[in-house]
């Protein structure tokens, strides 16, 4: 399986919505790189990588359905369509399963269960600081509490060095 293939694929599933499409691009390659940095095996790092691209693939749904793009939606419903996405494409049902899963968590911050979790969650996070426009102390406090891992952390002290 090819990563591109899915990278692709989003994009044609988010046509035209060009922030959201940043979005994801960005924090994919955030999370390969921590990935990478940390030293995952290629299975974790492949299943991470795949997470990274489709997070948030219940957006879309969830203003339909909810009229909010609210985390708690993205999880309700993003499980879902990732699935019918990754199962089009043909990508391999465990790690599907796996995908799924984060999707339907990558806005629940306790119990991560797994490195891939926790990179999704620490990619996210850089992301979401910058384009949220989150204050320095909401910063600070998202890097004491969210990000365990030592490439999350320097990557985090890189971008905003007042932590």
């Amino acid at each position: 399986m090819r990563i591109e293939k899915l990278l692709t694929a989003m994009m044609e599933y988010d046509h035209g919505d060009v922030p959201r499409i940043q979005h994801f691009v960005k924090v994919y390659e955030f999370a390969r790189m921590i990935g990478l940095m940390e030293g995952l095996d290629s299975k974790t790092q492949f299943t991470l990588e795949s997470a990274a691209v489709v997070h948030d693939i219940g957006i879309h749904i969830s203003e339909q359905k909810y009229g909010s793009s609210s985390g708690k939606y993205q999880e309700l419903e993003g499980p879902a369509e990732a699935k019918k996405l990754l199962d089009g494409l043909e990508w391999p049902v465990d790690v599907t399963e796996r995908v799924c899963y984060l999707v339907g968590h990558h806005h629940t911050y306790h119990d991560m269960d797994g490195m891939d979790y926790q990179i999704l969650v620490e990619a996210d996070f850089l992301v979401n600081l910058f384009e949220d426009k989150v204050s320095l102390d909401g910063c600070r406090n998202a890097y004491h509490k969210i990000f365990r891992t030592e490439s999350g952390k320097r990557l985090y002290r890189t971008m905003y060095p007042t932590a």
